[in-house]
């Protein structure tokens, strides 16, 4: 069993909120737009991260991460990239690679909109945990931490850590 925390759009931008909702967390997961090769270092010592750049992060971020990450935890094929889209919408650059590959769980970023959705036809858990960082249209700063427990991916949490000025939501 892997508790999962999955974050995506910081750009550049740090909340020790980060740290303590990820602290019980097996593994991080950032779906790209880091922002900044500082931000990465610091969820790496809160747990191992694995993560993919964005569009807007500069040569020593692309340098550490790749454009699409495709792995395994436990027993469900995870493939992850930045610019994604979601079921029905999937952008035109990745929805080839992501037919072909098939996984049990897409995530993605970008958008700064908070998704969890299933594609019946992928038979795949599509997930887009919103934008944590303070740069971008949205209005609340959105986690996602779920377990990933043999084939089973469940007890989804939506964590909302404050509005888009970086204060926090109480």
């Amino acid at each position: 069993m892997k508790k999962i925390g999955l974050i995506s759009d910081t750009h550049g931008w740090w909340d020790e909120k980060y740290a303590e909702y990820f602290a019980e967390c097996d593994e991080i997961w950032h779906a790209g737009d880091i922002g900044s090769a500082d931000v990465a270092m610091r969820l790496t010592a809160v747990r191992p991260l694995r993560a993919v750049y964005g569009n807007i992060d500069g040569y020593p971020v692309r340098q550490m991460y790749p454009r699409t990450l495709r792995f395994d935890v436990e027993q469900v094929s995870v493939m992850m990239t930045h610019i994604g889209g979601y079921p029905g919408r999937y952008d035109p650059a990745i929805r080839a690679e992501l037919y072909a590959a098939r996984p049990r769980v897409f995530v993605c970023g970008h958008s700064h909109i908070l998704r969890v959705m299933y594609d019946k036809h992928l038979e795949c858990l599509c997930l887009n945990p919103g934008a944590a960082g303070i740069s971008g249209f949205h209005t609340v700063r959105t986690l996602l931490r779920f377990v990933i427990d043999g084939a089973e991916v469940r007890d989804m949490e939506v964590i909302e850590l404050g509005d888009r000025s970086g204060s926090v939501k109480r």
